[in-house]
């Protein structure tokens, strides 16, 4: 009996999925890391970015795998409350984070006046102004109550960090702020110690702390304004037409109805009258009017719009009533696309961050073992080898002696142990992870969001930092130097029974197998003589090189089935297509007059040439030399003629040795890597489909927002107002912000590196300078809020 054989189909693997998690509860660069750590750790999860400005986390994950509402529900078990976020409406997850900055801020004010109150007090009480107010028991209290209520969830939060093993900022501050408050009370119970009583350090150190969070907060919120400013043009509600009973036409001012903007669908007709915002991307149906796009180009100068033409979604419509029929809508709008294209970018992290997250992992346990050998080296062997420290009359001998609350806490520290302890609160609280961990979100955040504004998509950290290294920009020419749009300029013929129309009808029917933009200039031209495209079949076209078509009908030929090739030279005479010498010599002098030209055959007979010319944008010469004043050598690529791309660059005086001419469209990327085995840092400047393997390849793509969909995927900069200019402000846009970024970084790791070692008492031996709990505090706060404050700098940039 035969057997039947079972084949087993292998199941298709489900694509991975992102998502983004709001999450909240991070207070410093440790807590960023240990939230990456928590994620990365799941079975199922490729990458996890998280970004701790904007408190967001980007997963990427196999759903057939991963739970993302377990992920969300682990991550909040382990401190840090969690949301995934509903990409169905931007405006309501924008919304709803705004609401939650909203509302730490308020939290933060109520807590920095509550603990204002206890620090009046205490400095009341200094001053003997009551007498009331200087007995130590009420001190005690103020301590008391700064700890219990304002500072309660700072405690809270950074005991339970400890207590899971992953201390961070907080975890820091109540260190130092229950280890001052618990040596005073041991003094206050126990006079006979003779120790000080310094209740007014967990105080001051408190309230400093909650007043530098409160500021950082909105700084934070201030950089993201950007971003919810881009979100916010989108209206939520649109105008759907929809024609009248019995009645197919379509008419402004005829019946609509209100809808949610999030329910429109492609293919529906919306009205938009003068001063209202399109709800979603699509082209004019009927009217005209001017529109105001500087949200998405960044130029206030109003737009001309006639039926036809395109319009986006969140753009103004400012002078006449149109109605607009829809060709994208919801994720897939220029808009949504724009704020998913930010947010991407803002989560993705500079190399050089690296090292700052490499610190920040471990950065919480080296400051407590810092803080532990300075309160034991003090204690045992400090104040044995420089005794001195203990003397208050030797004060006044210090050279650079400080005085007031440094000079105070010298004169009473006349305890070894008293002394120990309070250096070692100072290294506790001086030491600042949350700088480490903001100095490159905040400014990604903010250089990203200025150039949402202005029309540039930078497509993250990783992107900023390899512009600063550019040392050399490759322009493609069709399409980005040239306005893309050429016209025909000669057709002739090589044949006496053809004029220049029937040349002109081969070359307009063989090229409507395609959309180069030479076939649309040939195209166009037929178009505008009146000339109709023969019956054809059979075509094929090889990018770079050449199209080929099969003629049904030839009326000039002997026969019909006819099959016609328009391409370059070269590759005609690949197909069996002899050129004469003296048409060569014709196609070598329309090269050098800069246009591009091609050849037509008729099987394989030569039958004439045509010849187009694209002209210069008008921003391409002074790009260029802005490119050489920015020190960047300029080269030119081109799949052209030599002849027609030496033409070109002699125009923007780019030497013969900057030109890539000939170059088909699978070489691109093989130029590009020539230039950089050469130690050159490339950026790539394109449009098209055979430019996406180039700018792929090129250490930074950039490419204009009319290009080809590849092309703009594949860029890391995105120049949506299509004007070559935006090259130069990408580039300087770019380098300011990596600017920042190491500006930031240097503070950071400055600061700790400075900071810590004087909190520690390096300068008490031969200065007296000797750092309290709560200037340190102050430090502290100080360093965070500037790190943010420099990168909000960032909104004023001008090119």
């Amino acid at each position: 009996m035969p057997t039947v054989s079972e084949t087993r189909i292998a199941p298709t693997p489900t694509p991975s999925q992102t998502i983004a998690l709001d999450v909240t509860g991070m207070k410093c660069a440790g807590c960023v890391k240990a939230v990456e750590r928590q994620l990365a750790g799941q079975p199922g999860v490729h990458s996890v970015r998280v970004n701790f400005a904007t408190e967001v986390a980007a997963l990427e994950y196999d759903p057939d795998r991963v739970n993302p509402d377990e992920l969300a529900a682990k991550l909040s078990a382990a401190g840090f409350p969690t949301q995934i976020r509903q990409g169905d409406d931007l405006q309501d997850a924008y919304r709803a984070q705004d609401e939650r900055q909203r509302q730490e801020i308020r939290a933060g004010v109520t807590r920095v006046c509550l603990a204002g109150v206890p620090i009046l007090l205490s400095g009341l009480g200094h001053l003997g102004i009551l007498e009331a107010l200087s007995n130590m028991w009420f001190h005690w209290a103020l301590a008391t109550a700064a700890i219990a209520f304002p500072a309660r969830e700072i405690a809270i939060d950074g005991w339970q960090s400890l207590r899971r093993n992953r201390p961070n900022m907080n975890s820091l501050v109540t260190l130092g702020a229950v280890s001052a408050y618990g040596a005073s009370c041991i003094a206050l119970w126990f006079p006979s110690l003779g120790w000080e009583c310094f209740f007014d350090e967990p105080v001051m150190l408190l309230g400093f702390i909650l007043l530098g969070r409160t500021l950082e907060s909105l700084a934070r919120r201030r950089a993201a304004r950007s971003m919810r400013s881009l979100v916010a043009l989108q209206p939520r509600t649109a105008r759907l037409v929809f024609p009248e009973e019995n009645d197919d036409r379509l008419e402004i001012g005829q019946t609509a109805i209100d809808i949610p903007a999030a329910r429109v669908r492609v293919g529906e007709y919306l009205q938009v009258l003068p001063g209202e915002t399109i709800p979603a991307d699509g082209e004019i149906a009927i009217g005209k009017t001017t529109a105001d796009e500087s949200m998405l180009t960044g130029e206030s100068v109003p737009v001309l719009k006639q039926v036809g033409d395109p319009v986006t979604g969140g753009t103004i419509n400012q002078s006449g009533a149109i109605l607009v029929r829809v060709t994208r809508t919801g994720a897939e709008t220029t808009l949504a696309r724009i704020v998913a294209a930010v947010e991407d970018a803002q989560t993705r992290k500079a190399p050089v961050q690296q090292l700052a997250d490499t610190v920040a992992g471990y950065f919480t346990y080296g400051v407590i073992s810092v803080a532990l050998l300075t309160f034991l080296f003090w204690s045992v062997a400090g104040t044995q080898i420089w005794p001195h420290v203990l003397d208050p009359s030797a004060v006044a001998s210090y050279p650079l002696a400080m005085g007031g609350d440094l000079v105070h806490a010298m004169a009473h520290s006349t305890s070894p142990l008293l002394l120990s302890l309070k250096l070692a609160i100072a290294v506790l609280v001086i030491a600042c992870p949350c700088s480490l961990g903001l100095a490159t979100p905040t400014a990604i955040l903010v250089g990203t969001g200025v150039g949402a504004e202005r029309g540039l998509l930078l497509r993250g950290g990783d992107i900023l930092e390899r512009v600063a290294t550019v040392d050399t920009v490759i322009f493609d020419k069709t399409g980005t130097l040239t306005t893309g749009r050429p016209q025909v300029t000669d057709c002739l013929s090589a044949r006496p029974e053809y004029d220049d129309r029937a040349l002109l009808q081969l070359g307009a029917t063989v090229e409507s197998g395609t959309t180069h933009p030479l076939a649309q200039a040939i195209a166009c031209a037929a178009r505008e003589r009146d000339l109709s495209l023969l019956p054809a079949a059979d075509f094929h076209t090889e990018a770079g090189s050449g199209v080929r078509a099969t003629i049904l009908l030839g009326r000039r030929f002997a026969n019909d089935g006819v099959t016609v090739c328009l391409g370059t030279g070269e590759w005609l005479e690949r197909h069996g297509v002899e050129i004469p010498e003296e048409w060569r010599a014709r196609a070598a002098k329309l090269a050098n007059e800069g246009k591009t030209v091609v050849a037509i055959a008729g099987d394989r007979d030569f039958l004439g040439l045509m010849a187009a010319r694209d002209r210069l944008r008008d921003e391409a010469r002074s790009t260029v030399d802005r490119c050489r004043a920015l020190g960047l050598q300029v080269m030119l690529l081109t799949g052209d003629r030599p002849e027609t791309a030496r033409a070109i660059a002699s125009e923007l005086a780019i030497p013969p040795e900057c030109i890539f001419a000939g170059v088909r469209p699978g070489e691109k990327a093989e130029a590009i890597a020539r230039v950089q085995g050469n130690g050159r840092r490339v950026a790539m400047v394109g449009d098209g489909i055979n430019d996406a393997p180039a700018l792929a390849r090129a250490d930074v793509g950039i490419a204009l927002h009319s290009g080809t969909e590849v092309a703009v995927e594949t860029a890391g900069i995105v120049l949506v107002r299509d004007d070559l200019g935006d090259v130069i402000e990408s580039i300087q846009l770019s380098r300011a912000t990596f600017a920042k970024i190491r500006q930031n970084l240097v503070w950071a790791f400055g600061y700790n590196a400075i900071g810590i070692p004087i909190a520690a008492g390096v300068l008490l031996p031969s200065f007296g300078i000797l750092l309290g709990p709560s200037a340190a505090a102050a430090l502290m706060a100080f360093s965070s809020v500037s790190v943010v404050t420099n990168s909000l700098l960032l909104r004023y940039w001008r090119s």
